[in-house]
């Protein structure tokens, strides 16, 4: 399948919220929700990809013509490209009845492990949820890594005894998930974490730790103090607050603060091999790609993803080639125009 036919598939399968838009840009689902859109005023996915495309690349192709070299490492593990799949949830109330959270992640788990990269997977109110995802990471040598909500400090030490006991590859809290109504509700200590709380829980863990929802210098900096070994500049998609910046406008400055003391991974808004040259030349090790992958699956499973992703990485290798990066740390910050 060509990707327009994969877009064409996912057309009658999600929905009725999710558009399945030739370039998902967070317009035609605004402030939808339940359904893939922002909290209130409904701008900040538009924001997400608007500013991304605001960032120009440097052509430069007077340099040795060789094939770029995408490959990656993160824990220690190899990768086929700088590219994960992003956390998503609650898929039956957001974008349709065609597949359900355990459903869409045993898929996804097992298409990211062929493709040579990592998905991550996110959590939910059920329990079964993670514990369904952990048995389909077992099943390809414990590759993923389960997005645990910012539950009361009992509730993650029980989902993180899970991991440890099934050599899971990484573990990750979106920290922002704080916003979340049904975590607001929680008693006791669930939603936000202090430093302190944050470092016990990334010592429990026996894989490395990401935190997800960094969006300022000073988080950044905690989330060093606080030990893990990644982070993830991600608002979110705008869910769970209006009114913020998007995550290419706050990229550099993070990287400033903790670029060499913590990996730096990136999501919101990149729907391109284009995008993922900008986020890296920013100074972004790696990104995560969210929507359009559950629009690829819903179009065409196994087959969807890898259609994404060759599509993905096509993009990615071709602007490499025109912009003189032979491999990843070749795309420097002089390779982008600002304006």
């Amino acid at each position: 399948m060509t990707y327009n036919e994969v877009l064409a598939a996912a057309k009658t399968e999600v929905g009725p919220f999710c558009k399945a838009c030739p370039v998902c840009n967070g317009r035609a689902c605004g402030n939808a929700m339940p359904g893939p859109g922002c909290k209130y005023p409904g701008q900040t996915a538009a924001r997400n990809y608007d500013k991304w495309q605001e960032i120009c690349v440097n052509m430069d192709t007077l340099c040795p013509n060789a094939e770029p070299d995408i490959s990656f490492e993160l824990f220690g593990h190899h990768f086929a490209a700088p590219v994960f799949a992003a956390p998503l949830g609650a898929l039956k109330l957001h974008y349709g009845d065609k597949y359900s959270d355990q459903e869409y992640n045993a898929i996804l788990i097992k298409a990211a492990k062929e493709y040579g990269i990592m998905a991550l997977t996110g959590d939910g109110v059920d329990p079964a949820i993670m514990k369904a995802s952990v048995v389909d990471m077992v099943k390809v040598e414990g590759m993923g890594c389960p997005t645990i909500k910012p539950w009361n400090k009992e509730a993650v030490f029980e989902k993180l005894d899970i991991l440890n006991a099934n050599g899971i590859f990484a573990a990750a809290m979106d920290v922002d998930g704080a916003g979340l109504p049904f975590l607001k509700a929680m008693n006791p200590n669930a939603g936000s974490k202090s430093v302190e709380e944050m470092r016990e829980i990334v010592n429990y863990a026996k894989m490395p730790f990401i935190i997800k929802g960094i969006m300022t210098p000073a988080g950044a900096r905690k989330a060093v103090e606080s030990g893990a070994k990644a982070i993830v500049v991600s608002n979110h998609g705008g869910r769970v607050q209006g009114g913020v910046p998007s995550t290419a406008e706050v990229l550099p400055a993070i990287v400033e603060e903790v670029k060499g003391e913590i990996t730096i991974l990136v999501d919101g808004g990149i729907r391109s091999g284009v995008d993922v040259f900008r986020a890296l030349a920013l100074g972004a090790d790696a990104v995560l790609i969210g929507r359009p992958i559950l629009n690829a699956i819903y179009g065409a499973g196994e087959e969807g993803f890898r259609v994404l992703m060759d599509k993905v990485v096509g993009e990615l290798k071709s602007t490499m080639t025109m912009c003189g990066a032979a491999s990843l740390k070749d795309i420097t910050r002089d390779k982008v125009w600002l304006g």
